[in-house]
């Protein structure tokens, strides 16, 4: 069933390497075509993490040279310094250089990626303790703003500690990690989407949301950052606790969901007919859910708990949410949500969902695990 599904995957990639013409994919709006872009957006890394994953699996030239030239695209964002008043630089480079790096040990792409943490260390604010998600410095709304999406960011800074000795990398993404556990993780286990601090004395305001049904809600895409990004902080870390953290979220995350495992936008939604579903988050916990079951003791019951739930939502995500055997969609899930509550891409192709869902076919068919860590440094 995977291998097939992967075979879909490949031939869709293959038409959109033409189609796309050198530009990056988005998100849909309403239709099978993706809205393109020069590299602008936040969502870049992922196509070319897409690729990437194609090149380890074929080995076919065609996929290389597209992701290569990606990376040379994030090369020439990255002299330009392009758009990086947020915090998704390591979506951008993780996926990119940092995978050219681990696919073929390229020396110039581990050096772009080195610059990209570089990058990211720029927006730690040390009187707050916290790595700034938006906007510039002082910013009177985002100055002393967390979101749950960080944790994905922080491999970045992790893999540059791994590679350069330089502890202070590791400080800045444990601390922030800590933060984000003690604020965003509720006592119930669901979670918040934002938390805002004071930027001077680092005092914490309150909980919120920006793509949420409601502050107090739990938006599902922000909960499968939370369990994706716990178990990448527990690998780096060795730590049972964040770990911890990761299978509490994930339990939460598998006792609410719906009869076919995959998400609603937000767990609080009004659940009706017509309610909008995020497959895109339920692709980000089958690799949370994958990682998790991966870093624990086979003998342990609740292992195989968390490996059945990945592998029951991905047959779902696969039967009934991907667009295999269509020779016109341009993206591999249907029914992702990009922001329900601004009327954003409500019900459309994401790209991030795109990527998880390759990854988590990949996890399952070749044990390809992405590109969060190297594989030959992180335990």
């Amino acid at each position: 069933m995977w291998k097939k599904a992967i075979e879909d995957a490949l031939h869709v990639t293959r038409h959109n390497i033409e189609r796309f013409e050198g530009r990056f994919p988005h998100v849909s709006n309403g239709d099978e075509h993706y809205m393109l872009n020069d590299n602008t957006e936040w969502t870049a890394g992922f196509w070319s993490g897409i690729l990437w994953l194609c090149t380890e699996y074929t080995r076919d030239p065609l996929f290389r040279e597209a992701a290569a030239s990606t990376v040379d695209n994030f090369r020439r964002r990255m002299e330009r310094k392009f758009i990086f008043d947020h915090h998704d630089i390591g979506f951008l480079y993780s996926l990119s250089s940092k995978a050219q790096w681990i696919v073929e040990h390229d020396a110039a792409a581990r050096k772009l990626t080195l610059e990209a943490a570089d990058m990211l260390m720029k927006r730690w604010r040390e009187e707050a303790g916290l790595i700034q998600a938006w906007g510039r410095q002082g910013d009177v709304n985002n100055g002393g703003r967390i979101i749950i999406d960080c944790l994905l960011n922080l491999p970045l800074l992790f893999w540059a500690y791994e590679q350069t000795n330089n502890e202070e990398y590791r400080r800045v993404a444990e601390l922030h990690a800590l933060k984000s556990r003690r604020f965003l993780v509720r006592g119930d286990d669901s979670s918040y989407h934002t938390f805002y601090f004071d930027q001077v004395t680092g005092e914490a305001i309150r909980g919120g949301t920006h793509q949420g049904y409601h502050d107090g809600s739990t938006w599902t895409r922000g909960q499968a950052w939370g369990i994706y990004g716990f178990a990448l902080c527990s690998r780096y870390l060795q730590s049972a606790e964040m770990l911890e953290t990761a299978k509490r979220l994930a339990r939460y995350f598998i006792a609410h969901l719906p009869e076919d495992e995959v998400a609603y936008w937000d767990f609080d939604a009004p659940q009706t007919p017509t309610t909008k579903r995020d497959s895109s988050a339920s692709a980000i916990v089958a690799c949370g859910l994958l990682e998790i079951a991966g870093r624990m003791d086979e003998a342990d019951p609740e292992r195989k708990v968390f490996q059945n739930a990945a592998e029951s939502s991905m047959k779902s995500l696969v039967n009934h949410y991907s667009t295999q055997g269509s020779d016109s969609a341009e993206g591999l899930l249907k029914h992702g949500s990009y922001s329900v509550r601004g009327g954003d891409s409500p019900d459309d192709y994401t790209i991030w969902g795109d990527y998880f869902y390759l990854e988590a076919l990949m996890r399952l068919e070749r044990d390809i695990p992405g590109y969060w860590y190297d594989r030959e440094s992180s335990v």
